[in-house]
């Protein structure tokens, strides 16, 4: 006979998940009303649940479970947040939980109930297009969550990002300084913010530069990225390009760019320079080292659990966005003087 669960509650109860998984794991309520935390007692009673989850926690009714949704594991940049945030977290006595939503918002939501279900004390996600609500509810129960490199606009809940614009910006106007014919930028067809602001700083520093300078922009969507990337590329770039600069906006746009340069014979920074937002090991198979934006990850890691620790101990719900500097690590991929 299959053990009853909280999504049997949360179904009987006609509330969340995430609800009942607050009211089970938590004895104070808060923005959660009397009659429906009796409620959802009476009907967990009444089906025999048992939450052994927390059973050996009873005194503090705390799981030390923490649970982590990323856009995409296989990702280094998300592999590499997850490992820190997994020494962090065991560090302060929790288990990590993860968890990888794939950019899409009904698995993102599915998600979240399943860390409710596991009753973690609190979540780090990466929000995905389309998962306001979701984390809209998670805000009017109060349960302890916490962004991480995104943010949603329009969803007041505490978060650890970059200044995308900030670097963005940096970085282009130091190409613009460089005098290339042509600067190329490719990003994303996306409703991302933190993509829109790497956007953002781009043209921020093209329109407030006075050099002349040839800009063209290959948006991509999120699926298919090295075929609409080699494709964009062999229009607007060609197979003989000369003192041209590719800005790529993600590792993944910058692999899929770098496969085809290799592909055509194409010669870096000789004929074209190449800067990349960050960092993976498959630059190493490129037999010029790339220059790339570096995001603090570490420190990332360490801020984002700080903050989902002070709520699980304080059973408060801050507003706080931590923001912090990325900086730009020169390597031969972009040419000193042109």
């Amino acid at each position: 006979m299959k053990r009853p669960s909280i999504k049997d509650i949360a179904k009987l109860a006609g509330v969340s998940v995430a609800t009942v998984s607050y009211v089970l794991n938590r004895k104070e309520g808060q923005r959660i009303g009397e009659e429906t935390r009796k409620k959802i007692f009476e009907i967990a009673e009444t089906i025999n649940y048992t939450p052994n989850k927390i059973a050996k926690s009873l005194k503090t009714n705390k799981t030390k479970l923490l649970g982590l949704i990323v856009a995409d594991i296989s990702n280094e940049f998300y592999s590499h947040i997850a490992r820190n945030l997994e020494d962090e977290a065991l560090r302060l006595g929790y288990t990590l939980i993860i968890g990888s939503s794939d950019e899409n918002a009904e698995k993102f939501t599915k998600l979240t109930e399943l860390f409710s279900e596991q009753q973690v004390d609190g979540m780090i996600v990466a929000p995905v297009s389309g998962s306001e609500k979701t984390l809209e509810d998670l805000i009017k129960i109060k349960y302890p969550v916490v962004t991480i490199d995104r943010y949603l606009k329009g969803v007041a809940i505490p978060g650890i990002t970059i200044d995308n614009q900030e670097i963005a910006e940096h970085t282009t106007k130091l190409l613009i300084s460089k005098d290339f014919d042509k600067i190329i930028y490719i990003g994303y067809k996306t409703e991302l913010t933190h993509l829109l602001d790497r956007q953002y700083g781009f043209e921020k520093a093209v329109r407030s530069s006075e050099k002349p300078v040839e800009i063209h922009y290959l948006l991509v969507g999120l699926e298919n990225i090295a075929r609409e990337v080699h494709v964009l590329l062999e229009k607007l770039l060609g197979k003989a390009p000369e003192n041209t600069a590719l800005y790529f906006s993600s590792n993944k746009l910058a692999v899929a760019g770098l496969s085809y340069l290799v592909k055509n014979n194409i010669k870096v920074p000789e004929q074209v320079s190449v800067v990349a937002f960050d960092e993976t090991d498959a630059y190493d198979l490129f037999p010029t080292e790339i220059t790339y934006i570096q995001q603090p990850i570490e420190e990332m890691a360490s801020e984002a659990i700080k903050l989902l620790d002070g709520q699980i101990s304080n059973y408060i719900t801050t507003e706080k966005r931590i923001t912090l500097s990325a900086k730009l690590i020169s390597k031969a991929s972009l040419k000193s003087s042109v």
